[in-house]
Parts: structure tokens; C-alpha cells; sequence
């Protein structure tokens, strides 16, 4: 795997490239800022990009605003963006432009290799990984718009799938069989209308979907 990482911090920048090569994933480019990445990302076309969401000049969103332009001008590159706060604007931003290849962390998470090196896996490979903080805001605004279709089990079920869990990995967690989770799963789709097709693409759409809604 090849990646870029955009980040202006120079300590985290050295960190996570210490940490992603002790993982044998090679980091092609680091940049301080947008104008880096999107460099990077015309010269090297990675197969993902680490992008902090507030960046120089203004500390804004300039890394969200960068994040954007490069997966135009790399259709389908994937985005793994990482933040010091729960930003929700930022999230859905980013993460309902109906494409996979997408995920929101908070930047304490990298302290955590396991699950900061799963999210980099889950998402260079088409899939999602969202934060649980941002997950909780989500849901919490989520319960007053359409997404009320769905049954508090099946918003709970939802929330542990946009952070990348494996139908086996939510029946643990909620401590209920492997059968009652694929028939919430099922009730998701089809609540939200979402056509049969491969089920790893559904499982997308469906986070997607409850973004957007969001």
C-alpha cells in the first residue's frame, strides 16, 4: 500500500509514518499542507491519503477542502481524515459524496496502533471507518429526520457499521446471535431502499445514506 499524508504537525507527521512503516505500508509523500497533498497525490496517485482536516494558512478547513479536490482529481482515492474534535460538518462533508474509501478518526485514536492501522486497511480498501464520537452526534441529530424509520437496535446496529464492524464483531458487542444481526442488517436495506447488490457495497451505501440524512 502507498500512501500520502497531509498534516502540518510535525511530530504526528514523523509518528504516523513511523507507525504505517513498522506496518510495512510505505508513505510515499508527506506535506504540511493542501497545496502539498494535492502535489503528491498527481505525482505519486496513492493508494490512500492520511489528510488532516485544519491545516495552514487559516487553520480551517483546508485540509477537508484539499481532501475533496484530490478524490476529483483521483476519482475513488481513498480519504482517511483525522481531526482534533468532532466536527460534524466536516464528516458529512466528506463522507456523503456516495462514494466508499472514506473515514473520519479523531486524531487521539492514533494513539491506538491496532485500530488506527485497521482504519487505514478498511478504508484503502473501499470501505468506511467513522469515529464512535462522531457516530454518538450523528445519531443523536439523526433521530429527528427521516432515518426514524429505523428502530433505536437497528440506528445502534447502523452505528457500529459505519465504524467498520463485521456482522459477527456487532453481535458481540451488542451480546446478541450472529442471525438477529443480519436480520437488523436486512431491515436496514430495506427501510432505506437499498436494491440488492453485493453486500459489502450496501454496507456503504447505507452508512452513506444515514450521513447524508444526517
Amino acid at each position: 500500500m502507498r500512501v500520502v499524508i497531509a498534516e502540518d504537525s510535525v511530530l504526528l507527521r514523523a509518528g504516523i509514518q513511523r507507525l504505517l512503516a513498522d506496518e510495512d505500508i510505505e508513505v510515499v509523500a508527506a506535506t504540511e499542507d493542501g497545496e502539498g497533498l494535492l502535489v503528491a497525490v498527481s505525482e505519486h496517485r496513492p493508494d490512500l491519503a492520511i489528510v488532516d482536516v485544519r491545516m495552514p494558512p487559516t487553520f480551517t478547513d483546508e485540509g477537508l477542502r484539499a481532501a475533496l479536490k484530490a478524490r476529483e482529481q483521483l476519482p475513488g482515492l481513498p480519504v482517511l481524515v483525522l481531526s482534533q474534535y468532532v466536527e460534524e460538518r466536516y464528516a458529512v462533508e466528506l463522507l456523503s459524496g456516495g462514494a466508499g474509501g472514506v473515514g473520519y478518526l479523531l486524531k487521539e485514536r492514533v494513539a491506538d496502533v491496532a485500530e488506527f492501522v485497521d482504519a487505514v486497511q478498511r478504508v484503502a480498501s473501499g470501505g468506511t471507518c467513522i469515529d464512535q464520537e462522531v457516530i454518538a452526534q450523528l445519531m443523536a441529530r439523526g433521530r429527528r429526520n427521516p432515518i426514524d424509520v429505523l428502530t433505536p437496535r437497528e440506528r445502534e446496529v447502523l452505528g457500529l457499521m459505519a465504524q467498520g464492524l463485521t456482522n459477527v464483531a456487532i453481535a458481540k458487542s451488542l451480546t446478541v446471535s450472529d442471525g438477529a444481526v443480519e436480520k437488523h442488517v436486512g431491515n436496514i436495506f430495506s427501510k432505506l431502499g437499498l436494491e440488492p447488490s453485493a453486500e459489502d457495497h450496501r454496507r456503504v451505501r447505507a452508512v452513506l445514506t444515514f450521513l447524508e440524512r444526517a
